[in-house]
């Protein structure tokens, strides 16, 4: 009888400690999430997060954090992956992509002017968004069948926003917490896709060239940058929100990671992102401008 007692003493008390580390872990993620979002919107370099978060937790601050900067940004448009590339992926200690949400009010039309100081630690990248054409990408199994519902490509040059100040090592953890440095985009003319074998080969052997004001080559890459294929990282985005019980519709935007490298904002300049190989008519220009 007494060890009785004594179990059922310590059941109960392991059920108060369990309940308080619940309850605790859902006011913790909702402060980080809003203190987030306050050096979001104020331009400010946030703190380290605590080592130990993991992606987990961190998906359950980034569903805070949209709540919060969606109040400014608006209704979600699409989806974005981060870390499509296996070395960056080893840089922030993760072993897969990572997911963010795109928002409406982030994505500005070619040829915007924009301040570079438009985060607190903003930054461009070449980017390729794909268009999903029917729900039923739901369903596909290979990326062959999966082109037959996507209905375009648009050239983007994504304007991230690491957010943690400079100081920060950022892990896969942190940049899932803050959206994956979703911010801003500027977007392209969408360019009409078939689903047929040279629009598959098309976009994974496109090129991307990012060109200063003089029309310089400074970077480039290719469509195989984005997990060897842009139609694998579109299965991986379908595959993490069913995961998280959620569907692709028409319409959806994708955003799927980095062609080539980030590279600091600066005022008073102009950036180009050239497709290469991309359109069948010829080659494609989109630019944004820093002020």
């Amino acid at each position: 009888m007494r060890h009785y007692r004594s179990t059922t003493g310590l059941t109960f008390a392991l059920i108060v400690v369990f309940s308080f580390f619940l309850i605790s872990s859902s006011v913790s993620a909702a402060d980080v999430a809003s203190t987030l979002a306050g050096n979001y919107f104020s331009k400010t370099p946030a703190k380290a997060l605590d080592p130990a978060l993991s992606l987990e937790q961190a998906y359950k601050i980034q569903k805070q954090f949209i709540a919060k900067i969606g109040k400014e940004y608006g209704k979600v448009v699409g989806y974005k992956a981060g870390l499509t590339n296996p070395a960056v992926q080893k840089a922030f200690s993760v072993t897969e992509p990572v997911l963010g949400t795109l928002l409406k009010k982030m994505l500005l039309k070619s040829g915007s002017e924009i301040e570079a100081n438009f985060g607190a630690r903003p930054l461009s990248e070449g980017d390729l968004i794909l268009r999903v054409g029917s729900a039923k990408i739901n369903g596909a199994r290979t990326p062959e069948e999966a082109l037959k519902y996507i209905d375009a490509a648009i050239p983007f040059i994504e304007l991230p926003d690491l957010v943690f100040d400079k100081s920060v090592k950022i892990n896969g953890p942190a940049l899932v917490a803050v959206n994956v440095a979703a911010r801003y985009g500027i977007v392209g003319k969408p360019i009409r896709i078939k689903a047929t074998s040279e629009w598959n080969d098309r976009l994974k052997n496109f090129t991307l060239q990012i060109l200063n004001e003089k029309g310089d080559v400074t970077i480039e890459g290719k469509g195989s940058n984005l997990l060897d294929h842009p139609l694998n990282v579109v299965l991986w985005i379908r595959d993490a929100l069913k995961a998280d019980g959620k569907k692709l519709k028409k319409g959806d935007l994708l955003s799927l990671g980095t062609i080539t490298k980030l590279v600091p904002t600066k005022p008073g300049i102009t950036v180009r992102a050239k497709y290469i190989g991309l359109d069948p008519k010829g080659p494609v220009e989109i630019f944004v401008k820093f002020k």
